[in-house]
């Protein structure tokens, strides 16, 4: 939890860095809000989520938030937020009013930017339409439903709680809602899955008319069911068909790809996480949260919170479990990590004016990667060629000291 700051030059991706400089200005600043429980713990499932109790504690979790995001404010004075998301664990099993406490405490402590972007991740199992109409009153303009497949199948594969009729119910009563920017979170690469049916779910979610969809390819992630007892998924050649077929279908019903798994009709990419793939910051309140805050000396620090739910809401432990303040030579790595993943890249000077290093910190590993063909001959961007998106690990692992 130390800062290189005394240094006066680095090894940084092969090339001699200058010293960081302070940033010019500060990145735009998001909101996560982990709320942990689910109703049933997919075997997919990697997220710090917990099967919920038959009564949650939302008085005293919307407490805890509170409480936890007031002890994050004096490195946030004087920013506002430019987006919030509440991502789990099943953020719609909250009521709202409880949901609706906790966004005017949030706004009593930090002013929200005019335009602001407020999604709420929800479970089709758990759509009632009162429900959500009042979600939408309290100003969440935005909805990521966590849908998988719409054939029963492979929802019962993967250990969803709802049906594929329920799916398609779910995206219609959002709209009725009010909602009018929705993503819905789609799988490929399911347990026996053919291209047939992996496309079949793609022009189901298509008709739905989303203004985004997330389609990725299930991973086997360590300690999960999955990982332990893994199912029989459909060989690499039928993976890359399915790829190839799919971003083709998307595109031809007017969905960019912008990011690795993130396709968005013109104008709706989700602008809280292409905040973060571009190096934005965020606070991170909740159990397990993750956040990411630079200051105006240069220092740029991850913070980490309690996992468990019981120690998140003991008042005997500390919110905050760890934190790490990024020093020079871990920087690159984790500035391309998350810019790369963009279909179009980053500007190349967003690099000094969000890192505080110079762009020639950059210019041995670059030179490689663009010599391997894995990263675009471009000076006025920081983008992966085709190549380098198939092969973006090792892509990355050239920018790492």
């Amino acid at each position: 939890m130390t800062r290189d700051s005394s240094a006066s030059s680095l090894i940084v991706g092969g090339a001699v860095s200058s010293p960081r400089a302070p940033l010019p200005t500060l990145p735009p600043l998001s909101l996560y809000i982990h709320i942990p429980w689910c109703v049933r713990k997919c075997p997919y499932c990697d997220f710090n989520s917990h099967t919920a109790s038959p009564v949650l504690p939302e008085q005293e979790y919307v407490d805890a938030l509170l409480a936890d995001l007031d002890q994050d404010l004096h490195a946030v004075y004087g920013r506002e937020i430019s987006s919030i998301f509440f991502g789990g664990g099943t953020p719609s099993l909250f009521s709202a009013e409880a949901l609706g406490r906790l966004l005017e405490g949030v706004e009593q402590r930090i002013p929200f930017a005019h335009d602001i972007e407020i999604t709420l991740e929800a479970n089709p199992g758990t759509f009632e339409q009162e429900k959500f109409v009042a979600y939408r009153k309290l100003g969440i303009n935005r909805l990521s439903i966590g849908i998988q497949s719409f054939q029963q199948q492979k929802l019962e594969a993967l250990g969803r709680i709802h049906n594929g009729d329920e799916a398609v119910r779910a995206a219609g009563m959002a709209r009725q809602a009010g909602f009018d920017n929705f993503n819905l979170d789609l799988m490929h690469g399911l347990p026996d899955q053919s291209l047939d049916d992996a496309l079949s779910d793609l022009r189901q979610a298509i008709d739905l008319n989303p203004t985004h969809i997330s389609w990725y390819q299930l991973t086997l992630e360590p300690n999960t069911v999955f990982w332990n007892q893994p199912p029989v998924l459909p060989e690499d050649d039928t993976l890359w068909d399915i790829q190839e077929a799919g971003q083709a279908l998307l595109a031809e019903h007017g969905y960019a790809q912008y990011e690795v798994s993130a396709y968005a009709q013109a104008g709706r990419p989700a602008r809280h996480n292409l905040n973060y793939w571009s190096f934005g910051d965020f606070i991170g309140i909740g159990a397990g949260a993750h956040g990411k805050l630079s200051h105006p000396d240069g220092r740029i620090v991850r913070t980490w919170k309690t996992r468990l739910p019981k120690d998140y809401l003991n008042p005997a432990k500390n919110f905050q479990a760890g934190e790490k303040s990024l020093t020079n030579d871990e920087l690159p790595f984790d500035f391309l990590m998350n810019a790369l993943r963009l279909t179009d890249g980053v500007a190349s000077r967003l690099y000094p004016e969000r890192t505080g290093l110079s762009l020639d910190s950059l210019a041995e590993a670059r030179a490689d990667a663009e010599q391997s063909g894995l990263l675009q001959v471009e000076p006025s961007r920081l983008a992966a060629t085709e190549r380098g998106q198939l092969f973006l690990n090792d892509l990355l692992q050239k920018f790492l000291s």
